[in-house]
């Protein structure tokens, strides 16, 4: 998808941070938006912050509600006629060690930072086909998703990571791109997740370092949402499959991988062994094949991919 003038996204996580980078980028491209977030006093305040209201409607969503999540979809078919962009950005940071967390600590960060991702594709993406115009899905995971931190975090982010995949091979041939967003430190409000621990996930023993984290402020060092809103809208347009915001973590992750590498046999493989197939995934040669021929900034022409 290139042309995003007069296109319609669904964003969710779009009243604050990434999310409403996001959004301010797509109304500069001539895009009309659904902005959907669970917290009221964001949505006002980003009402305040975008006076368009012929492009854009602002509602109240919980991710993890299915329900409510179809009805939203109804809603921006009702307010715009179509979707073309949907991005899965909502999520909450729920940091702190394995030996703390609980089952409502792993049910609250899986159902909203990996559950919730899978109801926006499966919401929209009938509706995104139905339409026959191609576009665009964006699932917002994190650099924690290749860098692992803390584990309920990390895994859900990593679950992303691996849906965007499998979406991507699928979905090529009806002209709907997948991107996975994985952004390091960015100005939002992940910090304040224990403003939205429900009721029925409160038994958490994670307490301490939510309170620690609501008194932190975002460092001035942290990057602009709107420069990841631009990283995304050229993903889009160029249909990229991935975005690793900070190129600071670039030598963390090779050495990850490198890693990984050395859980192989040492002995050689078979190219005739049946399944070869998982190797020759044609999306990865894609991917790279087409960074190396557009002004993709993300991949140097000395990284030849290896035989």
């Amino acid at each position: 998808m290139i042309d995003l003038q007069g296109k319609v996204a669904f964003v969710t996580g779009g009243a604050s941070g990434i999310g409403l980078g996001l959004v301010r980028t797509f109304l500069k491209c001539g895009m009309r938006v659904m902005i959907a977030d669970i917290r009221a006093d964001h949505l006002e305040r980003a009402a305040q912050i975008i006076e368009m209201p012929d492009r854009t409607r602002f509602l109240k969503l919980d991710v993890t509600d299915r329900n409510a999540m179809e009805a939203a979809a109804d809603e921006t078919l009702r307010t715009f006629g179509k979707v073309h962009v949907l991005c899965n950005n909502a999520g909450v940071g729920i940091m702190g060690d394995a030996k703390a967390a609980t089952y409502d600590d792993w049910d609250w960060g899986i159902r909203v930072n990996l559950d919730g991702v899978f109801n926006g594709v499966h919401t929209f993406l009938p509706r995104i086909l139905r339409h026959g115009e191609g576009g665009h899905i964006v699932n917002t995971a994190s650099v924690s998703a290749v860098l692992p931190s803390a584990l309920i975090y990390a895994a859900a982010k990593a679950g992303v990571l691996a849906m965007s995949e499998v979406l991507r091979s699928e979905l090529a041939a009806d002209g709907i791109g997948v991107t996975c967003l994985m952004p390091g430190p960015t100005a939002s409000n992940i910090h304040e997740v224990a403003k939205l621990r429900p009721e029925h996930f409160a038994n958490s023993g994670l307490a301490d370092v939510e309170e620690t984290l609501l008194a932190r402020k975002p460092s001035a060092d942290w990057m602009d949402p709107l420069r990841v809103g631009e990283m995304v809208v050229d993903a889009i347009r160029h249909d990229r499959a991935f975005v690793i915001t900070h190129g600071e973590f670039k030598a963390g992750v090779v050495r990850r991988f490198e890693a990984l590498l050395t859980g192989f046999p040492r002995t050689a493989a078979d190219p005739s062994h049946p399944l070869g197939f998982r190797v020759a995934n044609p999306m990865y040669d894609a991917i790279i094949d087409a960074a190396r021929t557009t002004d993709a900034p993300f991949l140097d022409e000395s990284e030849s991919r290896k035989a």
